[in-house]
């Protein structure tokens, strides 16, 4: 598949802002299955300054300073991009208690390359700033996770069951709603979902990351619009010992496919958040953002 993306972020402020410091997460990753090319970041107004680094998590992040006085920050990308299939895992994998072993601390694969990756896989098994392990979260996992299921089986069930039972609601929480408020009831967004599963699997001590990205705005002819598709969209992955990482999406009870573009990955929204900063002055704010992901 190829696409047309565009990002529009667009901050309206009261009072005029004298200087801003930014970090832009909005440069899409290129991986085996996804190519980005003609790239364009457009920042208005025109940075002093602007340099490209890559985070702890290889996500592509934009440092920039505004120096002029200004009332208003619109910061653009526009870029294409080229989607393939992704590789999938063997449904009959391992049991899902023997990744939760091999991912313990102090245990030692016997190749190399794998227990590398273990260890780095750990990192996503520990609380995370907006991620906190708990009981009600562990039994919620559970529920899915009996004893001597397959890994992979399991982490499908779990996520036909967070699209089946949880109602997609965006009135109902924001980024500061626990995670057991989301749990109890059962609404939410994009991102509680995906906050959701992760934390339902590290309580059982598995390894999931949280990912941000986009949908393609437009679907095919016959086919329903997904759930997250006219903003930014969040889903997770989940670490396969020996395998690698495998990706869901809860909100829409689906595995991402060429539909999907992925922007960036960390333990939690605050390590992919799009756009922040800091600023004088600026008052109150009023936010837009306008995505499209147009097929071509």
């Amino acid at each position: 598949m190829k696409y047309q993306l565009r990002h529009t972020t667009r901050y309206d402020y009261s009072s005029p802002v004298s200087l801003s410091h930014n970090e832009a997460r909005l440069l899409l990753r290129d991986l085996p299955w996804q190519h980005c090319s003609n790239t364009r970041l457009i920042i208005k107004p025109a940075p002093l300054r602007q340099h490209e680094r890559k985070d702890f998590f290889g996500n592509r992040v934009v440092y920039f300073a505004i120096a002029d006085i200004h009332e208003s920050l619109e910061v653009t990308v526009l870029s294409k991009v080229t989607t393939q299939a992704r590789p999938q895992p063997d449904v009959n994998s391992m049991a899902w208690e023997q990744a939760v072993q091999s991912l313990a601390p102090g245990t030692v694969q016997f190749d190399a390359a794998d227990n590398e990756e273990n260890l780095a896989a750990r990192l996503y098994t520990l609380n995370s700033p907006f991620i906190r392990r708990s009981e009600a979260l562990r039994d919620f996992a559970q529920a899915h996770f009996t004893p001597g299921r397959s890994l992979v089986e399991a982490v499908l069930a779990m996520n036909c069951s967070i699209f089946e039972e949880f109602t997609y609601d965006q009135e109902f929480s924001t980024l500061a709603t626990p995670l057991d408020e989301v749990l109890e009831n059962r609404k939410g967004v994009c991102q509680d979902f995906a906050h959701l599963a992760i934390g339902a699997l590290r309580s059982i001590g598995l390894a999931a990351r949280y990912v941000s990205g986009y949908l393609e705005t437009l679907p095919p002819p016959g086919q329903e619009k997904l759930l997250g598709a006219d903003a930014s969209h969040a889903w997770l992955s989940v670490y396969l010992p020996g395998w690698g990482w495998f990706d869901i999406d809860p909100t829409n009870g689906n595995q991402p496919n060429e539909r999907y573009l992925t922007l960036a990955w960390g333990r939690d929204y605050a390590d992919v958040t799009p756009l922040k900063g800091v600023m004088n002055g600026g008052g109150a704010h009023e936010l837009e953002v306008a995505v499209d992901v147009l097929p071509i």
